[in-house]
Formats: C-alpha cells, sequence, structure tokens
C-alpha cells in the first residue's frame, strides 16, 4: 500500500510578521517545516513526501533538508496548494494521501501510524480536539450561544483516499481552509479521531517567541601536548606529532563546546557528568559524549540557536579544518552549519601555547527553552 505524505508550506505568512517566511523560522532548533518533513520521514508506512512551497520562497528552501523530498512549487490559494500536489503524483501508484499543514511542527508519529490505520476501514480519517473556550455564533445582529460540546476543531494530518479526494478537489476551492472540508460539503462519511493538545498552529510570531526563553553558556578547555598521543580537534582526527593528554580522547572543542552547552541549560558541567574517575570514559570519544548531552537537552526542551568557537593554538592551522569540524558538529548538535562559527586564534607564540605545548578552546553558545 503506498501512502504519500503532502506538506503545504507555500502560504505567505501575512499573519505572521515576519521578515522570513514561517515554515523557514527556526523553532526548537530547526526550521518550522523540518519538523514535519523529519516526522514523515522516521514514518516507515510512508513512501514518498512532497513539500509545496512557495517560488518566491527559492532562498529560503535551501535552509531545510529537502534529500529525497519532491518539491512542488503551489498556488495562491491553499486549496490550490493542494490541487497542485495532488495532480504533480496523478501518473503515480498512489493509494491514500495525507496532507499537513506546516505550521503544525508538533504532531506525533503515534498521531501518523493512527490516521494511516484507519485508513484501511475509512476513505477520510481526520484529527480533531473538543474546545475548551465558550462559543458564539453572529449571524448580522443576532448572537447565538453555541454548546462547546458538539464543536470540534480539526487538525492536519489528515488522510484520505487518494482517488476519492482528487474527484472532490479542484483548484478553484478558494474558500476550502482544509480538505476535510471538501468531504463534508459532499456529504461523505469522516471518520473523526481524537487529536493531540500539543498540535497547535502556529499562525503568528508570538505563538513562538512567548513560549521561548533564550539562556547562554561560555565552555573552556585546554590541554597538554605530547608525543605519542592522537590530536582530536572537533571531532575530527588531525595528523600530527603532537596528540593531547586526557583521559577521553582529549578534544578540546568539543569539551568546550559541551560545557558551554551544559552551562546555558543549567546542568553542572563536563567533570561532574564523564568524570575522569570512571574507567569507562577512559580514551572515550568526545563525539559521545557531547551527543549524549545533545539527548538529554532536548528531553528538556533546550534547543541549539547558535554555537561560536575559538580554537587557540599556534599549529595546526584551524583554516584548514574549519569545514569538516563545522559539519561534524552540526550533525551531532542537530543544527545546520550556518549556526555554527569557528574562529582560529594564536597567542603570538606566548605561553604554553605558543610555544606549542597546549592547545585551548572557548566556546559562547545560546540555547532556547520551550515551554
Amino acid at each position: 500500500m503506498s501512502n504519500f505524505f503532502i506538506i503545504l508550506a507555500a502560504g505567505k505568512s501575512e499573519r505572521f510578521n515576519s521578515s522570513i517566511p514561517k515554515p523557514y523560522v527556526i523553532y526548537k532548533g530547526k526550521p518550522i517545516v523540518q519538523h514535519s518533513i523529519d516526522k514523515a520521514k522516521k514514518c516507515k508506512k510512508i513512501e514518498k513526501i512532497l513539500l509545496v512551497v512557495n517560488k518566491k520562497h527559492k532562498n529560503f528552501i535551501k535552509t531545510v533538508n529537502t534529500k529525497k523530498i519532491k518539491i512542488v512549487y503551489g498556488g495562491k490559494t491553499r486549496s490550490e496548494s493542494s490541487f497542485l500536489a495532488l495532480q504533480s503524483i496523478r501518473k503515480k501508484k498512489v493509494k491514500n494521501i495525507l496532507i499537513h499543514d506546516a505550521a503544525r511542527p508538533n504532531f506525533s508519529l503515534k498521531l501518523l501510524n493512527k490516521l494511516i490505520k484507519e485508513l484501511k476501514k475509512n476513505k477520510s480519517v481526520v484529527p480533531t480536539i473538543k474546545t475548551k473556550d465558550s462559543v458564539k455564533f453572529k449571524n448580522r445582529n443576532l448572537i447565538i450561544n453555541i454548546n462547546r460540546d458538539y464543536i470540534y476543531l480539526t487538525q492536519t494530518p489528515q488522510a484520505f483516499n487518494y482517488k476519492e479526494l482528487c474527484k472532490l478537489q479542484n483548484s478553484k476551492s478558494s474558500k476550502i481552509t482544509d480538505d476535510a472540508n471538501l468531504f463534508i460539503k459532499a456529504n461523505k462519511k469522516i471518520k473523526f479521531i481524537s487529536g493531540e493538545t500539543n498540535n497547535k498552529k502556529i499562525t503568528s510570531l508570538s505563538d513562538i517567541n512567548n513560549h521561548q526563553q533564550v539562556k547562554y553558556g561560555i565552555g573552556f578547555d585546554i590541554h597538554r601536548l605530547a608525543p605519542k598521543r592522537k590530536l582530536y580537534l572537533g571531532g575530527i582526527k588531525i595528523k600530527s606529532k603532537l596528540g593531547t593528554l586526557g583521559h577521553s580522547d582529549g578534544d578540546p572543542v568539543l569539551h568546550a563546546i559541551t560545557d558551554a552547552i551544559l552551562g546555558a541549560c543549567k546542568m553542572d558541567d563536563i567533570g561532574q557528568k564523564f568524570s575522569n574517575k570512571n574507567k569507562k570514559f577512559k580514551n572515550i570519544r568526545s563525539t559521545i559524549l557531547l551527543k549524549k548531552i545533545i539527548n538529554e537537552i532536548k528531553e528538556k526542551n533546550y534547543f541549539i540557536n547558535n554555537i561560536d568557537i575559538n580554537v587557540i593554538t599556534q599549529t595546526p592551522k584551524i583554516s584548514k579544518y574549519k569545514n569538516k569540524m563545522i559539519k561534524i558538529i552540526s550533525d551531532i548538535c542537530e543544527i545546520f552549519p550556518d549556526q555554527i562559527n569557528i574562529k582560529g586564534k594564536t597567542t603570538e607564540k606566548l605561553g604554553l601555547i605558543g610555544k606549542e605545548k597546549a592547545i585551548a578552546c572557548e566556546v559562547i553558545t545560546s540555547v532556547s527553552k520551550y515551554d
């Protein structure tokens, strides 16, 4: 059974009030739309992902990992964008289609799997939640109280039988705000399932900023250089006659990054987390230690905004290795390379570092914590 997943991200984001289009604004460490892409990729039941974008956002699309993603240019309205996406795969063998708004990055993989499961017996499956607010309906000068027990708020992703949806869909349905409306308008049966309270739509910039706390941390590390030791800097092994002394692999760059992140998140320091008295950390790669910390801060809803790094060494020259280091650090920290800056500094041959007897690193990082 082939399940295709469509992500609608072609809107103008007029209510968002940002110079950066809403799908590409950083949220929880990555662009809003990237969250939906990553979750869809994790779902083994989804065969293909389509991302519907605005032609005017070409420069912003580059900030998203679109590997193995089909890009479709959208229309002037949501319904037109949905129609163009459906038409782009009409020659494919598609059984089911799931349509999702990029502005909802917090849906779960569990919800995705439940929607697909329900499609085995239904042609339309839509998640809903009940409203907690009192509801009024205004008809000209008449205001009517509505029983909120009968009010359902629909969410996305919404799941449909592809052929059934194509029969109802057309590019002129400008007043259609979600695809479930097409089934309601045609008096077709819809299977409503419980949605998720966290699956809220991001409409304005305040929806992000009001739930975000920015914090900063500083990290510093220095290691002596000695013969017959390996030299690791920023996660890469560098050919050198001298290497760093340390309980682990002695990577001062990753150690300083780890400490800066721990400081920003108020989670002690690297020495407390990975004691040099513990044998299991003997000669361990610092990439493993940093990855462990990244997993821990994500559980506490912390996400990295940027990392600024000064590598202080007389030799080797950092410029030669900068790009490789950034690639490794970005992969471990699950952020984009342009969120990382590395600068090589010397001490003008002064002190231990200047005499090539030590290497140091200092780091400043900022993180965001989401409620």
